[in-house]
């Protein structure tokens, strides 16, 4: 999987398309299986540069959806 995150950019077809054929699951299975072998610490050792630039994507995400949520919710009303 990290091997892949390295050089899915290189292929001309959508990531989805890639992991689908590649992994035979969805784009949802795929990410639930990324996020957990992040966490693993042998992770990091096999490829440091790309389990850091993944992590930072996952931590920039998750805060878009909190300040999308609490900008959501305190909404003038019409």
């Amino acid at each position: 999987m990290l091997e892949f995150e390295r050089n899915f950019w290189t292929f001309d077809e959508p990531k989805e398309s890639l992991i689908r054929a590649r992994f035979q699951c969805s784009a949802d299975e795929y990410y639930a299986e990324l996020n957990d072998l992040l966490e693993l610490p042998e992770a990091m050792e096999h490829d440091p540069l790309v389990v850091r630039r993944l992590q930072r994507q996952r931590v920039r995400r998750r805060r878009e959806r909190l300040e999308t949520g609490t900008e959501g919710q305190g909404g003038t009303t019409v």
